[in-house]
C-alpha cells in the first residue's frame, strides 16, 4: 500500500464524500485514490473557485469540506477563498500537493507552510509515509475543533513512497476523538440574567448563526413568548425563524428597516444568543443605548462591537443555557408584555412601503423592483446565497420570504466568491436548487465555472444584478468628488454567454421578462443565468445612512 492510498483511506473514513480541485502531477495519485473508493471529484477551472465551493459545501453540510491543488502555483492560488474561509471560521481541509521535499530548486517550489500562514489557515506537514493516517486525522481534528481551515501538504515523494500493510480497521476518525458535551450555564450567571430580564419591559433577543446551528429554535421562541421580546437576527442568520412569531424584526444593524431601527433603539435588555454583536449588528452600540446585554456563546468571552463587554455572560451551550434562564423566569412569574402590542404588531406586518416611483430608466429595472418580483416568484424551499458588493445590499434587506439563507457579506469583503458557495452548497444538498443574487463584476471574475456547474448538471440560478458597473466604486467616487465614470464597464449578454457555456440564459430588461425567466427556471431547474439590467441611479439603504447621514 503507497502512501496516496492510506491518505485517500483515511479521507474516506473521515466522511469525504465530495472534493472540489484540480489536478496536477503532486496530487493526481490521490485523487486516483479516492476515485477508486467512490469519492466524487468535481474538476474546477481555478483551484480558488474549488476551495470556494468547499466553502459552500461544508457551510451547508455541517462538516468539513474537502479541497484538492497541486504544489506551487496550485496552492498558492488558494489564498483570498482561504482567507474568506478562514474569517467565516469555515471548517475545511485543502490536501495540497507539494514538490519533492526540500527540493527548493524546483520549478514549482513554494514555502508552503509561511503561505498557509500568511492566508491564514492550520498547517500540518506529511514528513513521512507512515505518518498518512496520523496527517489526515490531525487535519481534520484542527478543523472540525477550531472551525477553521487546514492545509495538509504532502510531497509527492512522501506520498509515492510504501505506507506499509493495509489494514482498514485502524484508522480512528478524528470525530471519534471528539466529544461535545454540553457546556453547562453557571447558575449564579443565569440567576443574574434572570435579574436582568426581570426588571426590563423592553427586551430584544438576537438570534445569531450559532443559535441556529444549536438548534434552539423552540427555546428562542419561549423565552421569547416569556418577555415579550422582539426577535432579530444577525446578518448570518437572515430569515431565520422569521415564519414562527409575529414579533420577528428582521436584521438588527445596519441592514435593518427603518421599523427596527425605531423599535430596536426602545430596547432595555438585549439577549444575544450565538451571535457576536459586532459593530454591524448593534451599530458600535448607537443601536441599543439604553439596553443591558445578557450575552449566550460557547466561546469563554466575546467583546462586543462597542468594545465593550456584557452585563451578563453566560458561557454555555444556547440550548441548555436557554432553557435553564426560562425554567427561573418562570419561577419568579415573570411575563413582561414588552413589544407584544397591536401597535407594535401593526408596525411589523404593515407591507415594506415601497418607493413612491422606482426610479428604473429605458431598458433598465430599479434593482428594488427586480428583488420585490424574485421573492414573490421563487419558491421559499429553494435557498438564497448573497454575495457582496452595493448590489446585494438590496437583497440582504428586501428579500423578506422565509427560506434558507447563506450570506457572505463581511467575509473580508471580496467578490466574486457566492456562486462558488452556491455550488458547493448544492452538492452538499445532494442537488437541491438554489439561487444566487450577485453583481456582473462578481459573476464575471468567476465565469468559467458557471461552465463547471453545467458540466455537472447542477441546478443553480445565478441572478446577475447588472450595472454595468463596480457599483460600489461608482457611488464611492461620487461622494468623493472624482469621475463615476472611471468605474463604468460595459458587459456582454451574459444570458447569451451562459448559453454558450452549456447553460440556460436570458437577459432582461423588464419585469415581465424577470418574472418569465424565473418561471422557466422554477419550471424546470438547471444551470441558468439571468442578466438583469438595472440602473445605476438608485443608491442603496446602507450607503445612504452611511454616507449621506439619510434617516430611511
Amino acid at each position: 500500500m503507497k502512501a496516496y492510498e492510506a491518505l485517500a483511506e483515511a479521507f474516506v473514513r473521515e466522511g469525504t464524500r465530495d472534493v472540489f480541485g484540480m489536478m496536477g502531477d503532486a496530487n493526481m495519485h490521490w485523487m486516483n485514490a479516492l476515485a477508486q473508493r467512490g469519492v466524487r471529484l468535481y474538476e474546477v477551472r481555478h483551484e480558488g473557485s474549488g476551495l470556494g465551493m468547499a466553502d459552500g459545501w461544508a457551510r451547508t453540510a455541517g462538516a468539513p469540506g474537502v479541497v484538492t491543488t497541486t504544489s506551487g502555483p496550485g496552492t498558492s492560488q488558494l489564498a483570498t477563498s482561504m482567507i474568506v474561509a478562514s474569517r467565516a471560521r469555515t471548517p475545511l481541509v485543502a490536501f495540497c500537493g507539494e514538490t519533492t521535499w526540500g527540493d527548493q530548486g524546483a520549478v514549482q517550489y513554494l514555502d508552503q507552510r509561511r503561505f498557509a500562514a500568511a492566508i491564514e489557515c492550520e498547517f500540518v506537514h506529511l514528513s513521512r509515509p507512515d505518518l498518512a493516517e496520523e496527517a489526515v486525522q490531525r487535519a481534520f481534528y484542527l478543523a472540525r475543533t477550531e472551525s477553521r481551515p487546514v492545509m495538509l501538504s504532502a510531497p509527492i515523494d512522501v506520498q509515492t513512497k510504501d505506507y506499509g500493510e493495509e489494514d482498514l480497521d485502524s484508522y480512528v476518525p478524528s470525530t471519534d476523538l471528539i466529544t461535545r458535551p454540553r457546556l453547562l450555564p453557571d447558575p449564579d450567571r443565569v440567576a443574574t440574567a434572570g435579574d436582568i430580564v426581570e426588571a426590563s419591559r423592553r427586551v430584544v433577543i438576537i438570534a445569531g448563526r450559532g443559535a441556529r446551528a444549536a438548534g434552539a429554535a423552540e427555546q428562542i421562541l419561549r423565552l421569547q413568548e416569556q418577555t415579550g421580546a422582539l426577535l432579530a437576527t444577525t446578518l448570518q442568520a437572515k430569515n431565520w425563524l422569521c415564519g414562527d412569531t409575529d414579533y420577528h424584526v428582521g436584521i438588527s444593524g445596519l441592514f435593518g428597516s427603518k421599523v427596527a431601527m425605531e423599535l430596536l433603539q426602545e430596547a432595555d435588555c438585549v439577549i444575544a444568543v450565538g451571535a457576536s454583536l459586532n459593530h454591524y449588528t448593534i451599530e458600535h452600540g448607537y443601536l441599543f443605548p439604553e439596553a443591558k446585554y445578557v450575552q449566550v456563546d460557547t466561546s469563554p468571552h466575546i467583546v462586543m462591537g462597542n468594545g465593550a463587554v456584557a452585563d451578563c455572560y453566560i458561557q454555555a451551550d444556547a440550548v441548555t443555557a436557554l432553557t435553564e434562564l426560562s425554567r427561573a423566569l418562570e419561577k419568579r412569574s415573570v411575563r413582561h408584555e414588552g413589544f407584544h402590542t397591536d401597535d407594535v404588531l401593526r408596525r411589523l406586518t404593515a407591507p415594506l412601503q415601497e418607493p413612491a416611483e422606482y426610479q428604473g430608466e429605458r431598458d433598465r429595472l430599479d434593482p428594488r423592483e427586480a428583488i420585490r418580483v424574485m421573492d414573490a416568484e421563487i419558491p421559499g424551499e429553494i435557498g438564497l446565497v448573497l454575495g457582496s458588493g452595493h448590489q446585494v445590499d438590496f437583497g440582504t434587506m428586501l428579500f423578506q420570504r422565509s427560506r434558507e439563507v447563506l450570506s457572505n457579506y463581511g467575509m473580508f469583503g471580496a467578490i466574486g466568491q457566492a456562486p462558488l458557495l452556491t455550488i458547493g452548497s448544492i452538492v452538499a444538498s445532494g442537488g437541491r436548487p438554489a439561487f444566487v443574487v450577485e453583481g456582473d463584476a462578481s459573476f464575471l471574475m468567476h465565469l468559467p465555472e458557471f461552465e463547471t456547474a453545467c458540466r455537472y448538471g447542477l441546478p443553480i440560478l445565478v441572478v446577475v444584478m447588472n450595472d454595468e458597473a463596480l457599483g460600489a466604486e461608482y457611488h464611492k467616487l461620487r461622494v468623493n468628488g472624482l469621475d463615476q465614470e472611471l468605474a463604468v464597464i460595459p458587459t456582454p449578454e451574459l444570458g447569451d454567454v451562459a448559453v454558450a457555456l452549456g447553460g440556460s440564459g436570458a437577459t432582461v430588461r423588464t419585469t415581465d421578462e424577470l418574472s418569465a425567466a424565473l418561471a422557466d427556471y422554477v419550471r424546470d431547474p438547471r444551470p441558468t443565468v439571468i442578466d438583469v439590467r438595472i440602473t445605476r441611479n438608485v443608491l442603496s439603504v446602507p450607503y445612504r445612512r452611511l454616507w449621506y447621514g439619510e434617516n430611511v
